[in-house]
């Protein structure tokens, strides 16, 4: 190093420097989070810090409670679709049933129907049968 630049420390300036640097960095106007990391966790059990921090527990306490309300909704809605589903696979159940009895019942009443219809058409030939046939001998002879 050029000489001009070249400067020797005693070991009173060294350790004084880092006692000087700190005492300037707490003197200054810095931040309390700074002031937390320089002085650590010690300071007044009760005050704005303190304060801050009970804002911040109560702010986390209502999220929690919060997030809580979301799981048993949650839950809730879980069961609710669980109830759902079981409903509409009874319904599912019960209208394939139906479906099924009812194509059964319709067929047997087209049967009914045409039995309805055969015994009509063989009273219709048997009248027929009993008119025509006395006039027919009647004419026959």
């Amino acid at each position: 190093m050029p000489p001009k630049f070249k400067r020797h420390l005693n070991d009173d300036e060294v350790t004084g420097s880092v006692k000087s640097e700190r005492r300037n960095l707490l003197e200054e106007d810095s931040d309390e989070e700074e002031d937390f990391f320089l002085r650590g966790p010690s300071g007044p059990r009760f005050g704005p810090r303190n304060d801050k921090i009970r804002h911040v527990q109560n702010q986390v306490d209502e999220v929690i409670d919060v997030m809580q309300e979301n799981i048993t909704k949650v839950i809730e809605r879980g069961e609710r679709l669980d109830d759902l589903q079981d409903k509409s696979e009874s319904l599912s159940d019960n209208a394939t049933a139906f479906s099924n009895r009812a194509k059964q019942l319709r067929r047997q009443m087209w049967w009914r129907g045409c039995k309805m219809k055969a015994i009509i058409a063989l009273v219709v030939v048997i009248l027929l049968l009993m008119i025509i046939v006395p006039i027919v001998l009647k004419y026959h002879t």
